[in-house]
C-alpha cells in the first residue's frame, strides 16, 4: 500500500505505525508535484493497478464576508481539481493493467449540500458527476470506478471546523467506514454510501426540499435567507 500528502510529519507516523506501507510526499494540489508522483512511483511500483482519491478541504465559510478570490476556491482545487489530475495523469498506466481500480472519494453531501461549507459541498457534487463519466467512459476496458461517499466521519475536522454546528451530532468512526468501503467494493458496487450517506442520496431524489432545510438548520443559518 502506497500512501501519498502534503505533511511530511504525518506519513512518517504513518510508516513508523505501519511498516508495511510505503509513502511519498506530494501535493495533489500542484500539477507539477502529480507528475513528479507518477514517475516515482511507477519507477517503484510498475504493477500498480489501484488509485484511491481521498485528499480534500473543508471549511466553514461564510460568503458574505470578504475573502481573497484565491483562497475562497481552495477546496476547489484541492478536492476537485486534485482527483482530476490524478485520474489523467495515472489512467494511461492503469488502461495497461489487466484489471485496475478508481476509487474517488466524495461525500454525502455531493447529494444533498450542507450550507456551511458552500465550496467544499460545491466540489463534492462536481466530483459526483465526474465519477458518473468517468466510468461511463472506461466502461468497456478494465478499469472499474468506484465513488465512496462517506457520512460525517469522527475527526479533528468534524469536531473542530464544526463544533458548533455538529454540537450533539455523532460522526460514522473511521475505521468502519474503511471495513463499509472495503465492503462495498469486494462486493461490486458501484457507489458505496454508507449511513447517512445513502440516507442523503434517497432524500435527494424524494425530498430534497425537506432535507435542505434541515442542513440550514444545522448550518444555523435563517431558513428564509436561502
Amino acid at each position: 500500500m502506497i500512501v501519498t500528502g502534503r505533511d511530511l510529519e504525518r506519513l512518517e507516523a504513518v510508516r513508523l505505525a505501519l511498516p508495511g506501507v510505503h509513502t511519498f510526499q506530494s501535493d495533489v494540489g500542484d500539477p507539477a508535484a502529480i507528475e513528479t508522483l507518477h514517475q516515482d512511483v511507477l519507477a517503484r511500483f510498475p504493477a500498480l493497478d489501484t488509485l484511491i482519491n481521498n485528499a480534500g478541504i473543508m471549511r466553514n465559510l461564510r460568503l458574505e464576508k470578504a475573502r481573497d478570490l484565491r483562497d475562497a476556491t481552495r477546496e476547489i482545487g484541492v478536492a476537485l481539481n486534485g482527483p482530476l489530475w490524478m485520474v489523467q495523469q495515472f489512467l494511461p498506466h492503469l488502461r495497461q493493467q489487466k484489471n485496475a481500480l478508481i476509487v474517488n472519494v466524495s461525500s454525502g453531501l455531493a447529494f444533498v449540500p450542507f450550507p456551511a461549507a458552500p465550496i467544499y459541498c460545491a466540489a463534492k457534487a462536481a466530483l459526483h458527476a465526474y465519477t458518473l463519466c468517468l466510468r461511463a467512459q472506461l466502461a468497456e476496458t478494465g478499469v472499474r470506478v468506484v465513488e465512496l461517499a462517506p457520512p460525517g466521519v469522527e475527526t479533528p475536522l468534524f469536531r473542530n471546523e464544526f463544533e458548533k454546528e455538529m454540537k450533539g451530532e455523532k460522526g460514522m468512526d473511521p475505521a468502519q467506514l474503511v471495513r463499509r468501503a472495503i465492503a462495498g467494493i469486494e462486493s461490486g458496487k458501484s457507489e458505496i454510501r454508507p449511513g447517512l450517506s445513502n440516507v442523503l442520496k434517497i432524500a435527494s431524489r424524494v425530498a430534497p426540499g425537506f432535507m435542505f432545510k434541515q442542513m440550514i438548520k444545522l448550518s444555523q443559518l435563517d431558513p428564509k435567507a436561502a
